[in-house]
């Protein structure tokens, strides 16, 4: 009998883009997590599928995060995206290409797109009310102005969007609106903006809505919204503004959310380069390509209405599917730092090994749009019942009774032990397909629970080494098969499975394969979680931002330079002698020799911090810090006005 040709897809997979102004907190790791688990999946069917990310770099935020930082917005960017790609990477998570919004490829993706709405007639221009910081000398981007929503009245909500109602809306319409930046009160001023024409896009849309593949829930959110006055879309921001340029115009750019999205497409293009394919083949009308999005809810409108009205403006293939989750809380609460709950993801690897969140995250996961809890004690439970006591119990329980085979399994297995396990594979890739990991999850663990059942009833440890080698035979090839359900959920985990099991090939067409070869020694995969504690952090929105305690901790006193001398074979260094007064005197090395000559700094006052640990230098001991500035064209010691004395605390 012939086997039935198994009809491959090809697929495009997107995540929504982290923004480029901060590291990525666990929220972040939720969407990947999602994504990956879908999309290694679908490789692991015998699919072919592409997951792509970029990070989201333009917008006043990058531009006031660099300012404040003190650097180009290129720079602050640049690091952001070693940092979010590392980050990523410690999760498994498995990208074709992470890229950058501020590319090449987006530019001319950006200005293409924009183009062919501009030959369509989707775009005009009026002169409009803008939200204007005085103190600031700036237009308000939508992200810093407060207020109360206009649609549901909730208070403290951004500038664009209610993350109560999920509402989009004019930032004008913002009830009591607040400078975020200034927390003043911003006055209106004219302006002249760029408009896509959304509204002529709206037959289009509710077509589009009506075919893809998105929760019902969303739809009808997207269709309430869709028949609730739609109005132009305002796609152009002013000055100072990073980001690209709009084509033809005077200092008017993209607004962020136009060339957001379109980084899919650049991610795409960028890697189809690097990997000489076309980039028609690939998302094109002609394409037989999928496509589907991974997003949060707070942003279901632009990719639900904006997205593919821009896509259709310019004839490109529309998103197949559209995933949208809710958000992520931790023990009940809100991510914040200040309570515990706003944890960076680079951190929580320092606590726990990251494929366990993944398991976790998986465990609580569905197809529809509601938020997911982050319990530390239901996780330390579940990953060490699951995990440790369910999964991988097997392999520890039957490798011992192989081991006194010289590691060779039997071929004398329990078949019908393992149909059990086969015949819920077709269940499982329709759970995988249609996203239902919390319920993929439970049939798995339920599998493992009838292995084990199998192990204790057989009782290997009361039969001669023969029998239990049987019945240990059966175990293990139970835990390939386990292993093989679990694979696009804790990829690395069991990676080392397979490893043990000595096992080549472990995609799901090879889950009926049984295993016929010397097997490896076994080694603990996992160690039992201990209980998850989190060192105190700052609000994960202020991470920069100290409290009045911490600021008071700092001994700042004024000092008088008694001496300074050059410090030999130290090209950058002063030693200083400071007299602060009835302190005493201390001894600094300061890196300012590029500024100053010694004899120019006698009796000179600045600013110590007199309660900095001592450091051992080879020159001798420092016993404290001077205050200094910096910029390209030099460092300037900070000095106290006329009047102070050695010895004054700074305060």
């Amino acid at each position: 009998m012939n086997t039935p040709i198994k009809n491959i897809r090809k697929m495009l997979v997107t995540q929504a883009l982290p923004y480029a102004n901060a590291p990525l907190h666990l929220g972040h790791i939720l969407e990947a997590v999602q994504t990956d688990i879908w999309t290694r999946f679908q490789n692991h069917n015998g699919n072919i599928c592409h997951f792509f990310c970029a990070d989201d770099t333009h917008g006043t935020p990058v531009m006031l995060k660099a300012k404040e930082l003190g650097v180009d917005p290129e720079d602050l960017i640049d690091e952001v995206f070693k940092d979010h790609k590392s980050t990523y990477e410690l999760y498994g998570i498995q990208f074709a290409n992470f890229y950058s919004t501020h590319s090449n490829e987006n530019k001319e993706y950006s200005e293409y797109i924009y183009k062919c709405a501009k030959e369509n007639n989707l775009i005009s221009k009026m002169n409009i009310d803008q939200l204007y910081d005085e103190n600031e000398k700036m237009f308000l981007s939508d992200r810093f102005v407060s207020g109360t929503c206009p649609k549901c009245r909730a208070e403290h909500q951004n500038g664009d969007n209610c993350g109560v109602c999920g509402a989009s809306y004019n930032v004008l319409d913002v009830i009591d609106p607040v400078s975020i930046i200034s927390n003043t009160t911003p006055i209106k001023k004219k302006t002249e903006h760029i408009f896509f024409d959304l509204p002529q896009k709206s037959e289009m849309l509710k077509d589009f809505i009506k075919k893809v593949n998105l929760q019902e829930s969303v739809k009808n959110k997207l269709s309430e919204w869709l028949n609730d006055d739609l109005k132009k879309w305002d796609i152009s921001r002013d000055p100072p503004y990073f980001g690209f340029m709009i084509p033809d115009e005077v200092e008017k750019y993209f607004y962020v959310w136009v060339d957001a999205p379109i980084g899919y497409l650049a991610s795409i293009s960028n890697w189809a380069k690097k990997n000489n394919l076309d980039m028609n083949e690939l998302w094109s009308q002609k394409s037989d390509y999928e496509i589907h999005h991974f997003i949060g809810k707070d942003i279901a409108y632009f990719h639900g209405l904006f997205w593919p009205a821009l896509l259709s403006s310019a004839n490109y293939k529309l998103p197949d599917s559209i995933n949208v989750h809710g958000f992520l809380t931790i023990n009940g609460e809100k991510m914040s730092k200040s309570r515990g709950t706003g944890i960076l993801a680079k951190d929580f690897v320092s606590v726990i090994n990251p494929e366990t969140l993944r398991y976790y995250f998986a465990a609580k996961l569905n197809n529809k749009v509601e938020d997911i809890d982050l319990n530390f004690e239901d996780y330390v439970q579940r990953i060490n019942s699951d995990i440790v006591g369910k999964y991988l119990n097997i392999a520890s329980r039957s490798a011992s009774f192989i081991k006194k085979n010289n590691n060779l399994l039997s071929k004398n297995i329990n078949q019908d032990i393992l149909d059990s396990l086969l015949n819920k594979k077709d269940e499982i890739v329709d759970l995988y397909d249609s996203k239902q990991y919390s319920k993929l999850i439970r049939i798995i663990m339920d599998l493992a629970d009838d292995v084990n059942k199998f192990i204790n009833d057989e009782t290997p440890w009361k039969k001669d080494i023969n029998e239990a080698i049987d019945i240990s035979s059966t175990a293990l090839n139970a835990f390939k098969i386990l292993s093989i359900y679990l694979h696009p959920v804790i990829p690395n985990i069991t990676k080392d499975a397979f490893e043990f099991l000595n096992l080549k090939k472990f995609t799901l067409n090879d889950v009926d394969v049984n295993l016929n070869k010397k097997i490896n020694t076994y080694k603990p995969l996992l160690n039992r979680l201990e209980k998850i504690i989190i060192p105190e952090e700052e609000d994960m929105d202020n991470t920069n931002i100290i409290n009045i305690d911490h600021f008071s901790a700092v001994d700042l006193r004024v000092a008088r330079i008694v001496e300074a001398c050059d410090v030999e074979e130290a090209d950058k260094l002063l030693q200083l002698r400071l007299d602060i007064g009835e302190l005493g005197t201390r001894n600094v090395f300061a890196g300012i020799k590029s500024a100053y000559k010694p004899e120019d700094l006698k009796d000179r006052l600045v600013v110590l911090v007199n309660n900095l640990e001592p450091r051992k230098m080879k020159f001798g001991i420092s016993e404290g810090m001077v205050l200094a500035s910096s910029n390209d064209n030099g460092i300037y010691l900070v000095s106290p006005d006329e009047g102070a004395e050695p010895g004054m605390k700074v305060r």
